[in-house]
């Protein structure tokens, strides 16, 4: 039996970070075309998400920070990639198994050496930078963290409207921001507000206003 984490959503304004593991007896039963979720559509990630959850041979946690947690200012974010690779293993129910992590910090063993503290079961981590790229199990579960992040981004959408990828970059994401400030005079309940994206768009809606006098 042999692991794989990784995560989605470490860098948006809106919405939480996950994290999923992908736990197999060997990495050859997983689906045809499974690579890193990057690479895939999202129909072909949706897809493959369900072919991987469906096969009775194939463990599936995940885990999610929501934006409070992203907020806190007793944390930082490989802290929180840490816990939330820590908890998508707790939640598939791994224990004395050996995996491959996709590493989230600039020192890839000590990041593997903080998740296998942070783990509940005794798993034996091999962290790697872009893990999603070279092995199949991780890049199952970079798909599987995808495609729960798009579901959430999705519902946001249905109930607010164009909310965009939730990335900085996202010109749609962006302009939902600074109209719903505009609109409210506060931040939408799923923006992470201590990103300097959310700190710009209260400045830039102060100012407006300002500028109406």
């Amino acid at each position: 039996m042999r692991f794989g984490v990784d995560e989605a959503g470490k860098g948006p304004v809106f919405g939480s970070m996950w994290a999923a593991a992908v736990v197999v007896p060997r990495a050859g039963i997983l689906p045809d075309g499974v690579d890193d979720s990057k690479r895939l559509t999202p129909e072909r990630r949706e897809a493959l998400a369900s072919e991987i959850r469906a096969d009775d041979r194939v463990r599936v946690g995940v885990a999610e920070i929501t934006p409070a947690r992203i907020d806190d200012p007793g944390t930082d974010m490989n802290s929180l990639t840490v816990a939330a690779q820590a908890e998508a293993l707790d939640d598939a129910g791994v224990d004395e198994a050996r995996g491959v992590v996709d590493a989230g910090d600039t020192d890839a063993g000590r990041f593997g050496r903080r998740v296998a503290d942070a783990a509940a079961g005794d798993v034996h981590v091999v962290p790697a930078h872009r893990a999603d790229e070279s092995d199949a199990v991780v890049a199952a579960a970079s798909i599987v963290a995808k495609v729960a992040r798009d579901a959430q981004m999705a519902a946001l959408a249905d109930e607010y409207g164009a909310v965009g990828s939730g990335y900085p970059s996202d010109g749609t994401t962006r302009a939902f921001l600074a109209d719903y400030v505009a609109e409210t005079g506060e931040l939408p309940p799923f923006a992470r507000e201590s990103w300097s994206t959310c700190a710009d768009a209260l400045a830039a809606a102060e100012q407006a206003g300002l500028d109406e006098f």
